[in-house]
């Protein structure tokens, strides 16, 4: 349930433009969908979690502004997917760490 109203959030959050609607959302609702199996398997503690999605909300701000004059440029693309590069291996590093709840 709670998987599903973020994945609508941010859905949301970034139906600002339809045209480019493909690239970023949808891998923040994946990493976001990823959090939250971590925190339901236990593999991520509460403030684990706190952290990798605060970091998800810092990329959606960056990407709504490079959106903001209606277009992503080549470069703030590439911007934007080294963070979720990042971003990607910090949920995989913070799953597979032998912290638990």
């Amino acid at each position: 349930m709670r998987a599903m109203i973020a994945a609508v959030a941010v859905a949301l959050l970034f139906a600002a433009s339809p045209a480019v609607a493909g690239t970023v959302p949808w891998r923040q609702v994946r990493q976001d969908r990823r959090i939250d199996q971590g925190v339901c398997g236990g593999s991520l503690t509460r403030s684990e979690a706190r952290i990798l999605r605060a970091e998800q909300h810092r990329i959606a701000r960056v990407w709504n502004r490079a959106l903001a004059d209606g277009v992503v440029s080549g470069r703030e693309a590439k911007h934007i997917r080294r963070e979720q590069d990042r971003a990607s291996r910090n949920i995989y590093r913070l799953k597979h760490n032998p912290r638990v709840w």
